[in-house]
């Protein structure tokens, strides 16, 4: 198989197009690809880590804020259009895959006016921008939640899940010794996206030192860029603080809640393990899409929603203890979160693009 994926700006995009191309090589072991991002987001650094053929294209978002900024915008999409026609008829792919993030909209409509067969997955509740102009280039669409279906044409779109959820199922849990933990206290994971957050990381200044006492431990990721404004702050000993974790996944495993946004991979990952959660909606995104992605579970029961404007010591604490103190509740949200995962969503998808090459 011979793919083009698109994707980039969030781990949100990035991770679930990464989890596509490691099932097509589990499935089809000779598979091309060429991987096309943009020149400065993470993609640009992750990709290339991973062997795979990168494109850069300059391009960037529309400023609803500056509108004379967006000539510069839309004189790049052009540009990058003429770069893409040259590029996609080189390297001759049999499907095109969008999976979010504004560089997709020049990448697939090109790809389909060419005459490729083109797929978008869409992770969020709500569209985005570039997936709303895309449904009508792409053969079929993916989404995550069945909240998304009324957004898309019923006659391409199906629940695939989100494809992240397949790569959680394979890895194996992390030892707590090795992260210095106890074995025997419940642990609650504090991660807010994966550069973090300055607004949450100001309010998690004050609100660590006060975990002294509990009976469970917490760790909380900073996001690189913030750790060393950390390096003054004086915790409890059941409190850990930490950049980042490379071993994300596996450490999810050995967490018994976890506070974090809802972002749609995040959601994808503790779903597919029935992971409890406290959700901070992050009040900065588009549509703010993310309260719509946690309400989604919350209305499940499988999450409680504590919002930034409400992100106190007190609430926080109270909604910790309320969880990891009561079983039965502990174990409703547990279960209640394993039901919203889709099983083999990465398989699932494999399927389709492959039909959709074979021309059934």
């Amino acid at each position: 198989m011979k793919v083009i994926v698109s994707a980039g700006g969030t781990g949100g995009h990035i991770y679930p197009a990464l989890a596509i191309i490691h099932k097509i090589q589990e499935q089809e072991p000779d598979s091309e690809f060429l991987y096309i991002g943009t020149t400065d987001r993470m993609e640009h650094v992750i990709i290339p880590k991973e062997n795979i053929p990168y494109l850069g294209i300059e391009i960037s978002g529309l400023d609803r804020k500056h509108l004379f900024k967006n000539f510069k915008v839309l004189k790049n999409y052009q540009k990058s259009i003429k770069i893409l026609k040259k590029k996609i008829k080189e390297f001759d792919p049999d499907i095109v895959l969008g999976v979010g993030g504004y560089v997709t909209a020049p990448v697939v409509s090109t790809a389909k006016k060419l005459g490729y067969k083109t797929f978008i997955h869409e992770q969020n509740s709500i569209p985005g921008v570039s997936n709303k102009f895309l449904s009508k280039y792409a053969d079929k669409i993916g989404v995550s939640l069945e909240e998304s279906l009324q957004y898309f044409p019923k006659d391409k779109t199906f629940v695939s899940g989100n494809p992240r959820s397949e790569e959680i199922s394979k890895v194996l849990p992390i030892s707590k010794k090795e992260m210095g933990l106890s074995p025997n206290k419940k642990l609650v994971l504090i991660v807010m996206g994966s550069l973090g957050s300055t607004t949450m990381n100001l309010k998690l200044k004050e609100i660590l030192p006060s975990f002294q006492n509990k009976d469970y431990e917490i760790v909380f990721v900073t996001g690189k860029g913030y750790y060393e404004k950390f390096q003054d702050v004086e915790v409890p000993s059941n409190v850990k603080i930490v950049p980042y974790l490379d071993q994300m996944l596996s450490v999810l495993k050995k967490t018994d809640l976890i506070v974090t946004r809802a972002g749609a991979s995040t959601i994808a990952e503790i779903t597919a393990i029935g992971l409890p959660s406290i959700m901070v909606p992050s009040p900065y995104v588009t549509h703010n899409h993310q309260l719509k992605n946690a309400q989604a579970l919350e209305k499940k029961n499988a999450t409680i929603i504590l919002e930034e404007k409400d992100f106190t010591k007190d609430n926080l604490i109270e909604k910790i203890d309320f969880i990891l103190n009561d079983s039965a509740i502990y174990e409703k949200m547990k279960k209640s979160a394993k039901s919203l995962g889709v099983e083999k969503s990465a398989t699932k998808i494999y399927q389709v693009l492959r039909t959709l090459i074979d021309g059934e």
